[in-house]
């Protein structure tokens, strides 16, 4: 279910310490699009209309890539808290659009594509203010997630340190959409990751 009352957003702040360099900049492959340019094109595919990404860690670089791939940032200042301070960041600047549910993404996961964000846009049935739904592989619950308006605010109030909505999700179990045939859904941290 394509729907212009989603929108994208992509958290793509981090420093990537372990990996050695902010991870929204790396390349899986010498000439291939950065993290961050991928994960706004594959929204983007999936249909949703306008992808926002938060940058913090090499602002300039990750905002000239993503603008590049049509996203719409959003700096985080207090990006070095963690992932809570990039998604309340977010969130903030998604309060002052039409938007009814958001599409959580993360930057580090380069197996997750169009047909998981697909398939979770798809299993929306009805009021999209009040979704909760959540990528799963092979049952464990995993990105992206999507999150409707009613649950914004106190997504928001949850979101801190690296936790994110974790603590929230853990609260209010989502609707799991398995994707284990689709992808792995595992993020990258490392250098022997990639």
């Amino acid at each position: 279910m394509a729907d212009a009352r989603v929108v994208g957003l992509v958290l793509a702040a981090g420093a990537g310490r372990r990996m050695g360099g902010p991870k929204a900049l790396l390349r899986l492959s010498p000439t291939g699009p950065s993290l961050v340019e991928m994960a706004v094109e594959r929204l983007q595919v999936a249909g949703v209309a306008d992808v926002h990404v938060v940058v913090g860690s090499a602002a300039p670089n990750v905002t000239a890539r993503a603008e590049r791939a049509g996203g719409h940032v959003v700096e985080a200042p207090n990006w070095d808290e963690g992932m809570g301070a990039s998604l309340r960041a977010g969130l903030d600047v998604l309060q002052d659009t039409d938007a009814r549910a958001v599409l959580l993404m993360l930057v580090d996961l380069p197996d997750v594509g169009v047909e998981v964000h697909e398939r979770l846009l798809g299993a929306v049935d009805g009021d999209l203010d009040g979704v909760l739904a959540r990528a799963a592989y092979d049952g464990r619950a995993g990105h992206p997630v999507l999150i409707g308006r009613d649950h914004w605010a106190p997504v928001r109030m949850h979101a801190t340190g690296d936790h994110g909505a974790r603590d929230y999700l853990d609260r209010h179990r989502p609707h799991l959409v398995e994707c284990g045939d689709l992808a792995t859904g595992r993020d990258i941290d490392r250098p022997c990751d990639v």
